[in-house]
């Protein structure tokens, strides 16, 4: 993103905010004492080139999950990922309802190397990993009772893609009750402005965006486990 154009949504959203916080808006909903770590469809398709589903930022993204990876491993909390993956993507039974009217998840064939984790984050034996078929990590699969179960109340929601699966996975956080929180440098899109417009809508409504540094301090100075 040009400099000219992070100026221009700087004061954009100077002055949205000004709107915003006027009405009672922007509050902190701050972390709780049992988080876990949920990164949103780092898998190939979306992390690596030359596919539809390719976001930018992964220079940045991958370092700062590894960050939060080792943070977290530290501190014994649940840890999940999520990727998105049919069955039967090209079948006349297709298992992906209307998407497919909309964009081209007939690349996404359950079990492929499309649909795998990146290896560079890749998960240990005993970490989560979810195949979801909507856009939420909340719909449809069983990450609410699993966070639930491990007495989590907060979540620490890295990924992509910001306008779609990450926005309406905090959505669906702060709907069941879990505490979200959204890493800046670890969320991804195809569009830079995309990015920075649902940064700071979540931030008004729905969950914290917070600095990596802030997050790993978070993670490291308390006792989550």
């Amino acid at each position: 993103m040009s400099d000219e154009i992070k100026d221009a949504l700087a004061k954009i959203f100077d002055h949205d905010a000004g709107i915003y916080r006027d009405r009672g808006f922007m509050r902190r909903i701050g972390y709780g004492k049992r988080p876990a770590l949920i990164n949103i469809d780092l898998a190939n398709a979306w992390t690596r080139p030359d596919n539809p589903f390719t976001c930018d930022g992964m220079d940045t993204i991958i370092p700062g999950v590894q960050a939060l990876l080792d943070a977290s491993r530290a501190k014994g909390i649940p840890i999940v990922y999520t990727t998105t993956a049919y069955r039967n993507p090209d079948g006349p039974n297709s298992d992906t309802g209307l998407w497919h009217l909309k964009v081209p998840v007939e690349v996404l064939t359950e079990g492929s190397g499309a649909c795998a984790i990146d290896d560079r984050i890749a998960p240990l034996p005993a970490e989560q990993v979810i195949v979801k078929k909507r856009a939420s990590a909340f719909h449809g699969t069983y990450l609410a009772g699993y966070l639930r179960a491990q007495n989590v109340d907060t979540v620490i929601v890295t990924g992509v893609t910001m306008a779609g699966c990450v926005r309406h996975t905090v959505e669906d956080a702060i709907a069941e009750g879990f505490r979200p929180i959204v890493v800046r440098e670890c969320v991804g899109d195809r569009v830079p402005g995309v990015v920075e417009w649902n940064l700071f809508d979540i931030d008004a409504k729905f969950g914290d965006v917070e600095p990596l540094d802030n997050v790993l301090d978070y993670l490291r100075r308390n006792d989550t486990a």
